[in-house]
């Protein structure tokens, strides 16, 4: 479903502040992968998903989605086929609208617009419907404006209205890093329950190894700009934190590298 192929990106080129991003960077995912990433400060990693996004263009290699070449193509234009949940959870939707016009929003993606703006029953009831079933009670605030929520029902909010249209790709910009245990938790079982009912291949970048190792099929580490690990299958099933930290100071051969991953 996706294939990233040779890409690299540096930054401030030909300054004393140039920074090599991503080097020759090679990932491949199947459709329906959830794959988790995982790596220190500077490793690349919301490079890596920003060049899949589109926010800036690389500096080598390319980006194909399904078969079709995206390398070019700027963020909106990849917007029909890419959903995506930031960290931030004030990103990703209209504050000032009420809960059902943002659903609105996400579920025409894609379509022609006019002029004309309503919500209509039958939309509505369909919204109804599936927000019921998150269990957050984001059914009895449809009329509410965004703004007005919880950060955990934003989050959440934001999250779904990514996965409403079965995207092609979901990217998950550690998404729960700004919530507290208990609700990134609750955020992080509504992700794993999207994603397996509409079978979603999906890219979530986390700081933390329990989650990193506990979510998904399949776990990569990257430290600077390059993937040194590829874990998955059985071997993931069975992966410890320990273990993880081992492979890694194995991979990457300096411990001060490998204590950057834990701080982190």
């Amino acid at each position: 479903m996706l294939d990233i192929n040779h890409i690299s990106k540096t930054f401030n080129i030909g300054t004393i502040n140039e920074k090599k991003a991503l080097i020759d960077l090679d990932l491949h995912l199947a459709e329906g992968d959830f794959v988790t990433v995982i790596g220190g400060n500077g490793a690349g990693k919301s490079t890596m998903l920003n060049a899949v996004a589109g926010v800036w263009p690389v500096d080598s290699g390319s980006i194909v989605l399904d078969g079709k070449n995206i390398t070019g193509l700027p963020d909106y234009k990849r917007a029909e086929d890419i959903g995506r949940v930031f960290q931030d959870p004030m990103m990703g939707t209209a504050p000032d609208m009420q809960v059902e016009e943002n659903l609105a929003l996400a579920f025409r993606r894609g379509q022609k617009r006019g002029l004309k703006w309503e919500v209509t029953n039958s939309e509505r009831d369909i919204y109804y419907e599936q927000l019921k079933s998150l269990g957050l009670g984001l059914e009895s605030r449809m009329k509410a404006k965004v703004g007005l929520l919880s950060g955990g029902q934003r989050q959440a909010l934001t999250l779904f209205m990514a996965a409403l249209k079965k995207p092609k790709l979901l990217l998950l910009d550690e998404h729960t890093a700004a919530l507290d245990p208990a609700t990134a938790a609750k955020v992080l079982e509504l992700s794993d329950r999207l994603v397996n009912e509409s079978n979603l291949t999906t890219m979530m970048i986390t700081h933390n190894m329990t989650d990193a190792i506990k979510h998904g099929n399949r776990l990569i580490m990257m430290d600077r700009g390059k993937i040194i690990l590829d874990i998955c299958g059985e071997e993931k099933k069975n992966l410890t934190k320990k273990d993880l930290l081992e492979k890694f100071a194995e991979v990457a051969g300096k411990q001060e590298e490998t204590d950057s991953v834990l701080l982190s």
